[in-house]
């Protein structure tokens, strides 16, 4: 069975921060990564989506963490086709096109540069490119996948679909043949179903090396909301008690399983975390923090 870990898709969000989950005197930014790693031996990098990293960034991240530690870093907005904002470009590609092939190289090229530190440090779990609803089944789509798992070739890709069809029961077995042809991991995920943007709970395992759960809460206002609103849900034992035996069956065709908690507002995700933790105390494989 392969191992696997829990843990949230943040931890530096503002609430969490704000919340007096970091005990006094692991406040600062050192203190709080290695108050988290303490907790948990997996983390979701969810900034890096908003802007490209540092290679400063990433050097500390693998300092302040140990040996073991997995960080699934999330694709930047320009690579996955989503609006991006001019400010979030370095200051000499903002007067580039953005339909410019020449764009995407670079912002790749400088993506994966900043990440080197944490993939010489063992530190790297995956990329995760979470695409936009937008993305449909089709030729297109396929053709947009490919090249993405061009560009990142010899880089470990998870692929998050938006758009309910893509796991569609006639559609889920060409959508599985797709990214196990590209050696992506498929991401399930969990929302508020019987919504118009509900993506369902499937949980398919594409790549030997790596499954990825994310779970983002119940809200009924997943898709449309603020973030809060589409993030707001404390997740209840009951709740969380089916993915116990998805997981360990991904566990059994996949040599790691990352489960986060997405659902960041206060300290809901990180007490999910410790829950989901918790139900799967029984199960061969299951990482502890510091248990490596």
């Amino acid at each position: 069975m392969g191992e696997i870990r829990v843990g949230a898709c943040s931890w530096t969000d503002k609430e969490l921060v704000a919340g007096g989950w970091y005990p006094a005197g692991h406040r600062d930014a050192e203190g709080r990564l290695r108050h988290y790693a303490s907790r948990f031996p997996v983390v979701e990098v969810d900034a890096t989506y908003y802007a490209l990293p540092s290679t400063r960034n990433s050097t500390l991240w693998a300092e302040r963490t140990p040996a073991g530690f997995r960080f699934d870093v999330k694709a930047f907005s320009l690579l996955t086709g989503h609006p991006t904002r001019t400010a979030a470009l370095p200051a000499d590609l903002r007067t580039a096109r953005r339909d410019d092939p020449g764009l995407l190289d670079e912002a790749w090229a400088r993506f994966s540069g900043a990440l080197e530190p944490l993939r010489a440090a063992d530190r790297l779990g995956t990329l995760l490119f979470q695409f936009p609803p937008r993305l449909v089944p089709g030729a297109p789509a396929r053709a947009v996948l490919r090249a993405c798992r061009e560009r990142t070739a010899g880089w470990p890709l998870a692929v998050e679909f938006r758009h309910p069809d893509w796991w569609r029961p006639d559609l889920a077995a060409d959508t599985r043949a797709l990214l196990t042809e590209l050696d992506a991991a498929a991401v399930a995920v969990d929302t508020a179903q019987n919504l118009p943007t509900s993506v369902p709970p499937v949980a398919p395992v594409t790549s030997p090396r790596l499954a990825v759960v994310r779970l983002h809460g119940r809200s009924p206002a997943w898709g449309t909301g603020s973030k809060e609103d589409r993030f707001r849900h404390d997740y209840t034992p009951g709740e969380l008690t089916p993915w116990v035996e998805r997981i360990r069956t991904m566990a059994d065709r996949a040599r790691e399983v990352h489960v986060l908690f997405n659902n960041c507002c206060g300290d809901a995700a990180v007490r999910a975390a410790e829950t989901m933790t918790g139900l799967l105390e029984p199960v061969p494989g299951l990482v502890r923090a510091g248990s490596r």
